[in-house]
């Protein structure tokens, strides 16, 4: 029996453990062996990776998906994206979804896993539809959390419902490592038995869990794990990829992985995981295995990124407190999965509460959700939230994104010269101060470059 893997390395794993802040020119020199290992995909793209290459690293995320693929013409290049958010924090209008989604496919990406933070499949329509016009493999996504009005069956009616949308696959997305190996096998089966699809499971080895419930998974009839090169693994990254790779074969799985190549990628990644524990860019926090997680239920992206943000403001020793917090705030909002951009909202709020007192300073993000701009929420938002946000105001019903102009043409008429390519457009409509800043930058480089060209050699 074949089990396929997708490698994080390139994106959740790093995104979980560092931040994202891994820059193209580290990995550009094992790119040719990630392509030769054998992995079903390379998770690469989406996620915070645009943000952080604007943000931090000074790189054109388009150019570098471009990079990747022509390093790696062998391998499906692999994204996440955030349905009507895209990877940025707000819903986006339809026609800079559309164009979105049909640029990331041109620019290299085979599969894209998509999917809605609040399991409100609304949100999705529009770039599963795009996806699949453009001959992309689409992974419909269930947000998979632990609360008193998610269960089994709300989970297999969601996979139901992503199937009569036209996905290939059904991605589980566990993304605080909360699944239990008896969830996870329980969960697979349903949705198989259901759907009869393909099915994907993304974890993370937060709570101890992430190997155990792999397992269990694949016997289940899971045909796709997510898994991270060891040096990369554990904490709240995934489960490693040679331990996995290891035990499956025992059992008779046939991985299609190149051992060899396994050894040579990990070897590569082991110094650069050294220099990050060394300048503080990987903090022990995130390696450590976290029990309490099955509680808070915090993602691993959401806890590097509270450690980074405590840390900067001089308060890292209230993150207990904040980790404690989350859940409160979580309940009030009606159970959100915590999963981008609700992990970012929920930990963000909790954090205030912690540091200013609670709901003194409620964010634009909180008050947009209560009014009902992210989509419906699971359960019920509670009375003093609703009341200190909506007064007497009712929330809306519709999607959101149907009271959006577009804003695609409109926004690449203003740019002007300083966008280059629809890309260029795209990349501001998502982050509009970070790609300004870039686009002034890369036009310094330019004044700053000179070509020369060699017409003619004299010999002596």
């Amino acid at each position: 029996m074949k089990i396929k893997f997708t490698e994080t390395i390139l994106r959740d794993a790093n995104q979980s453990l560092i931040a994202t802040r891994m820059p193209f020119e580290e990995f550009k020199p094992i790119l040719e062996t990630l392509d030769k290992a054998g992995y079903y995909s390379l998770e690469c793209w989406g996620g915070a990776t645009f943000d952080s290459c604007l943000r931090y690293l000074n790189e054109d995320p388009w150019e570098r998906l471009r990079k990747i693929r022509a390093a790696c013409p062998n391998t499906k290049l692999q994204m996440l994206l955030r349905g009507q958010n895209l990877l940025g924090y707000k819903h986006y209008p339809d026609d800079v979804v559309r164009m979105f989604v049909k640029k990331s496919i041109e620019n290299g990406i085979n599969v894209i896993r998509i999917f809605d933070a609040l399991n409100d499949l609304r949100n999705i329509e529009v770039a599963v539809d795009e996806a699949l016009k453009n001959g992309a493999e689409v992974q419909g996504t269930i947000c998979y959390t632990l609360s008193p009005i998610h269960d089994l069956e709300s989970y297999v009616k969601t996979a139901k419902d992503l199937k009569a949308m036209g996905v290939q696959s059904i991605c589980i997305k566990d993304m605080a490592g909360i699944m239990s190996p008896k969830e996870a096998y329980d969960t697979v089966k349903a949705i198989k038995d259901a759907t009869a699809m393909p099915v994907v499971l993304h974890t993370h080895s937060t709570t101890g869990l992430g190997f155990m419930t792999l397992l269990k998974a694949v016997e289940a009839g899971c045909d796709v794990i997510d898994t991270a090169i060891s040096s990369f693994s554990g904490g709240t990254a995934q489960p490693a990829t040679e331990t996995m790779e290891y035990v499956l074969r025992q059992y008779g799985y046939d991985t299609g992985l190149d051992l060899t190549c396994l050894k040579k990628i990990n070897d590569f990644f082991k110094p650069y995981r050294n220099d990050c524990l060394k300048d503080g860019l990987l903090n022990p926090v995130v390696m450590a295995t976290d029990t309490d997680a099955l509680g808070y239920q915090i993602p691993g992206g959401m806890l590097s990124n509270l450690v980074a943000q405590l840390t900067a403001q001089g308060k890292l020793d209230k993150l207990q407190e904040v980790l404690e917090e989350t859940p409160r705030v979580r309940k009030d909002m009606g159970y959100p999965p915590l999963v981008t951009p609700m992990s970012q909202m929920v930990g963000v709020q909790a954090t205030a509460n912690v540091l200013v007192g609670r709901y003194k300073n409620i964010s634009k993000e909180i008050k947009a959700y209560v009014k009902g701009e992210y989509g419906r929420a699971p359960g019920e938002i509670s009375e003093e939230l609703k009341a200190l946000v909506l007064g007497d105001e009712k929330p809306m019903e519709c999607r959101f994104a149907d009271t959006l102009e577009p804003a695609f043409e409109k926004t690449k008429a203003e740019l002007g010269s300083k966008a280059t390519c629809d890309e260029d457009v795209l990349s501001y409509i998502a982050f509009p101060q970070l790609a300004e800043k870039f686009f002034e930058m890369r036009e310094e480089r330019k004044k700053h470059t000179f070509t020369y060209s060699i017409t003619a050699i004299k010999e002596d």
